[in-house]
């Protein structure tokens, strides 16, 4: 009797501890950063015009001469092979305004001169594409924005390990498509506008 009731026990210490055992919560897994994260940490975009969040001096937008901005990079991600370019403003009053696409850049660049000539195709940029910006045009258009606050002008730089399927003239909508799984990195200024 006394052997039996010894198991008994021993069976409810073990059954027990199983149910405590089941009861405690996992560790939380330790995740991995992406790798759009690893590569924001050394791909970076600047401008010799504007610092990241300050005011972009008016040469660049549709108060003076409407030029694109200077921009360049450097440490591109491993295998980049081409590169694009979208600059648009989130607080325009209809919704986010594009003022630039520029697509299929070569991954030799390291970086944009100002004044990117508005054609469709440049062949002193190894033959990169404008897209049409919200203006109808292929090519920059330069902050505008109605009286009030400044405005947030955001230039991204993407990093792509192909270059883009697409003829000049795309719009925002269909470069944001074909980049979809070719995106290596991105890196991101900010300039601010107001009238």
């Amino acid at each position: 009797m006394r052997h039996s009731s010894a198991i008994v026990t021993v069976v409810l210490v073990v059954l027990y501890a199983a149910g405590c055992a089941q009861r405690a919560p996992a560790p939380a897994p330790q995740s991995l950063p992406s790798p759009e994260e690893v590569t924001a940490m050394t791909f970076s975009l600047t401008s010799s015009a504007f610092k990241d969040g300050d005011r972009i001096p008016a040469k660049y937008t549709a108060d003076g001469a409407d030029v694109s901005p200077p921009l360049s990079w450097d440490k591109l991600p491993e295998g980049t092979v081409s590169l694009a370019v979208i600059c648009d403003d989130p607080d325009a009053p209809a919704g986010t305004w594009t003022h630039w696409v520029l697509y299929d850049l070569p991954a030799d660049r390291a970086e944009l001169p100002e004044g990117v000539p508005s054609r469709e195709t440049v062949p002193e940029l190894g033959g990169a594409k404008h897209g049409l910006n919200d203006f109808g045009i292929a090519g920059y258009g330069g902050p505008s924005p109605p009286r009030g606050p400044a405005h947030h002008y955001h230039f991204r730089l993407y990093a792509l390990d192909a270059k883009l399927d697409l003829p000049a003239r795309g719009r925002k909508g269909d470069v944001d498509k074909a980049t979809q799984g070719h995106i290596l990195g991105q890196a991101q200024l900010v300039g601010l506008y107001g009238r």
